[in-house]
């Protein structure tokens, strides 16, 4: 069973590498085409044949792309059409009636409407009706009732309708056709600007771009070319069909090399870059070269926000992967005012760029002042974002945005777990959407994205049947030396396994895991026996049990301890011996020795009253902590390994140090209430005796200031070579441990909590992935699979099977041009056999 699974990741594995990245490949085909801008084009009549359509091909992209349900556009990833399909709807509709095409697909569209216009604009009023729908929807009504369409909507939400009318009013008056306050600017809506409008076609030529484009927007620049016959708009156009032949994109040209990071991007959120690696790598290195040959930083340009998307996005990939990049690769944007202005101006448009903007600002090390101004300037206008109309999904670019952008406002990067964080990016609904666009957002391929998500679901499944089976083991090893049944204390054999497993992302380190989580068990159930078991005779001989490695004398609880941590300790020297002829016994038990010595050192200062200096403190509380006791022995089944002379203390590198305190403060933070009550030491309750000037919120901040620090130095320290010997695995390492850590004393301390992790060990290892109902099957390249007899042929499953045979049995089909009928017959009887 898991090889047949693994098999067949491995094949999806192989298709996307040479549908997707593949050198031959269209970048273009990358991204989902434009309903509305190819509805635009098929609008442009042949100057020879004005009763023809010179861009037929979209013409007929039209007459074959109408979804199931009747609208143009692209579902979200439940499956359902957003707001934006319902400009793009009525502008299909509309070149469709221009030249008397598909009269049946007419009447679904004018179906689709009349049913889903209530609740697509129902919530949608003056004070938060996006700009660009207020500009583009009123004229596409306006244009359908020109030529013989009639939009009826409910009288239930003909208020709406009005306040948007009304809206598209005021932006007229207030707003002139460029200005340096509105982004995009007005002029780039010109196919949605009312006939009436004070407009010169000059304005429109001398914006004109040096390709022929009015913003590089196809369908600006085709309503340019229809008013003005500009022989470089038509050059333009022309060059993009041929270019995009099955359907424009609501901007062209495209950075191409953005569309590439943007595959990169989508593969690390889905958890799939473990399969890409070599891919990823060579794209990320043309990428670092580029930038590293770019003259200057970029100047004001309209097309600002794809710019800054992309210098945010870049760095965020490349610091992540080890390349060394500067901050100003993408703040640039702090050095103009006038950029920060259209950016707070227009701060629904850039919602999706200022999110990246903060992402990237995740990835901060010393002396990074530019991301800390980058970040408080990103983090304001996020907030904005979702302070607007509350919880009305309308004020944003598309629904469910205000749950992403409060995800990453209340959650800090390094408190996030990647198995979990992939699980959430493959059940967000909208995960296809990149960045915003003129009308709607750019998006991936739904034929392309269904195929990530089906790998992605597909190895999440496979993760999770791995993790089972080793938490199954794991529990057996527990009660197999009696350490799940010590009657005091915690027991954390799931909370320690779930925490390695989920910030881990290769199934095939099953050693590191369990590993890892075993250490971790002994660790929790010793460090209980110290803390609130053992009399202070009990630690002192299980202390020197250890230092001598001899359990001669030992009784009870300490002896099983003990016998445990022999049992593992010789389990990992035998397995290190085969693996490389070095017996590196000795020093994990000078590493186990170190942290018992820590526990007994702290519980004499308990017992005793003794109160160290908080300097003292910390240099015995960051071995206490125990994380390198975890992470450093694991490293030496890392591939390539660590010395086994980097387990003796003396040897410890910087970023292991780092990795030492940063948990320390971490817990002492949450935990300082419960401590004080408990008579025991703690940095933040130290700090507070060591200054009496000031109060517990100023011994917090204090111990945060530092932890702050700390942090930025060791996620350096990971990310860039230089500053150890260790390898990149290693270093990776070292930070997965300190997300966990951040994870569990974020907010609170959950590993302390027996119901605060119930639910995320849940989604991590049992309950299936939720992606949302099933979309219809992506159309078929050039079929015209929207008439029954044509769908039927390509669509073998039992859900369309019913749906065709009741659409068939009293059916008109209408010719794919004309829209005139030339059948009507009862069908199913004929298409049985298609499914036989």
């Amino acid at each position: 069973m898991e090889f047949s699974k693994s098999f067949n990741i491995q094949a999806l594995v192989k298709t996307i590498k040479e549908e997707l990245l593949s050198d031959n490949n269209d970048p273009y085909s990358f991204i989902a085409p434009s309903a509305y801008d190819t509805a635009w084009l098929a609008m442009v009549p042949d100057m020879s044949e004005p009763c023809q359509p010179m861009f037929k091909n979209c013409l007929d992209w039209v007459l074959n792309n109408q979804n199931v349900e009747g609208f143009w556009g692209e579902y979200d990833g439940h499956g359902m059409p957003t707001i934006e399909c319902l400009p793009a709807t009525i502008a299909c509709m509309i070149a469709l009636k221009r030249w008397n095409a598909g009269e049946m697909i007419i009447d679904k569209g004018m179906a689709f409407i009349e049913a889903n216009a209530e609740k697509l604009i129902g919530e949608i009023y003056d004070s938060n009706c996006p700009r660009w729908f207020a500009i583009v929807f009123p004229a596409m009504v306006e244009m359908a009732q020109i030529n013989g369409l009639e939009i009826i909507f409910p009288d239930r939400i003909k208020r709406v309708e009005m306040s948007i009318f009304y809206k598209r009013e005021q932006i007229l008056e207030r707003e002139e056709l460029v200005d340096k306050y509105h982004y995009p600017p007005l002029l780039s809506y010109l196919e949605a600007l009312p006939a009436l409008y004070n407009f010169d076609q000059e304005d429109a030529l001398k914006h004109l771009h040096a390709d022929g484009s009015l913003f590089q927007s196809p369908s600006a620049t085709a309503s340019a070319f229809m008013a003005t016959g500009n022989k470089d708009c038509l050059n333009y156009l022309q060059t993009l069909v041929q270019k995009c032949t099955n359907g424009v994109p609501q901007t062209y040209p495209m950075d191409e090399e953005l569309l590439k990071l943007c595959m990169v991007n989508q593969l690390q959120r889905l958890g799939l870059a473990e399969h890409f690696n070599q891919e990823i790598e060579e794209l990320l290195e043309q990428v670092y070269r580029n930038y590293m040959n770019r003259e200057s930083w970029p100047k004001w340009t309209n097309s600002m926000a794809t710019q800054l998307y992309k210098d945010s996005l870049a760095f965020c990939l490349l610091r992540m992967h080890g390349f060394r990049v500067s901050p100003w690769m993408f703040c640039w944007f702090l050095l103009e005012e006038e950029v920060q202005d259209q950016i707070e101006s227009n701060h629904e448009y850039f919602s999706s760029v200022i999110l990246n903007v903060y992402r990237a600002t995740d990835l901060m090390f010393p002396g990074d002042h530019e991301l800390e101004e980058a970040r408080s300037f990103s983090r304001k206008l996020l907030e904005k974002t979702t302070s607007m109309g509350n919880e009305d999904q309308h004020t944003v670019p598309f629904p469910s945005f205000h749950s992403v952008i409060k995800h990453e406002l209340r959650f800090p990067w390094m408190a996030r777990l990647d198995h979990l964080e992939h699980r959430m990016w493959m059940e967000e609904k909208n995960s296809s959407g990149l960045w915003m666009g003129k009308t709607s957002f750019h998006r991936l391929s739904c034929l392309h994205n269904d195929k990530l998500k089906q790998l992605a679901v597909k190895n999440y499944e496979f993760r999770q049947t791995t993790y089972k089976s080793e938490l199954e083991e794991l529990t057996r090893w527990s009660k197999s030396w009696g350490l799940s049944d010590m009657g005091f204390g915690r027991e954390k054999t799931a909370y320690c396994y779930f925490a390695v497993a989920a910030s881990t992302s290769l199934p095939q380190d099953s050693e590191i895991r369990m590993m890892v989580a075993k250490s971790a068990i002994v660790i929790t159930v010793a460090d209980d026996f110290y803390d609130m078991e053992g009399s202070l005779d009990d630690l002192e001989k299980i202390t020197d049990a250890v230092q001598r490695w001899d359990a001669t004398g030992l009784s009870g609880h300490s002896k099983t301890i003990f016998d445990a941590l022999d049992s593992l300790v010789n389990e990992l020297a035998r397995k290190y011996f085969r693996q490389h002829g070095t017996d590196i016994t000795n020093s994990l038990r000078d590493i186990w020795s170190e942290t018992f010595a820590s526990w007994f050192t702290e519980a004499k200062w308990s017992k005793s009253g003794f109160i160290p200096a908080a300097e003292e403190y910390l240099e015995t509380g960051m071995t206490s902590i125990a994380s390198h006791t975890l992470v450093l022995p694991a490293s030496c089944f890392l591939s390539p390994s660590i010395p086994d002379y980097k387990l003796n203390p003396v040897q410890y590198e910087s970023i292991t140090k780092l990795l030492m305190v940063i948990p320390r403060l971490l817990n002492d933070i949450q935990s300082y209430k419960k401590e004080q009550k408990e008579g025991k030491t703690n940095f933040v309750l130290l700090h507070l005796k060591e200054n009496p000037e000031a109060d517990i919120e100023d011994s917090i901040a204090y111990a945060r200031e530092i932890l702050d620090k700390k942090k930025k130095e060791l996620l350096e320290h990971a990310l860039m070579d230089g500053f150890n010997d260790f390898s990149k695995p290693c270093r990776h390492l070292h930070l997965s441990c300190v997300k966990v850590f951040q994870m569990f004393f974020d907010s609170s301390n959950r590993y302390d909590s027996n119901t605060e992790m119930f639910q995320d060990i849940q989604k991590a290892f049992y309950i299936p992935v939720e992606v949302g109902a099933p979309k219809p099957l992506p159309p078929h390249p050039g079929s015209k699979q929207r008439y029954p007899t044509v769908v039927a042929s390509y669509h073998f499953n039992q859900r369309y099977k019913n749906r065709i045979i009741r659409l068939a049995a009293n059916s008109v089909v209408s010719h794919p041009i004309s829209g005139n009928p030339y059948m009507k017959m009862p069908m199913a009887p004929k298409l049985k056999f298609c499914f036989m």
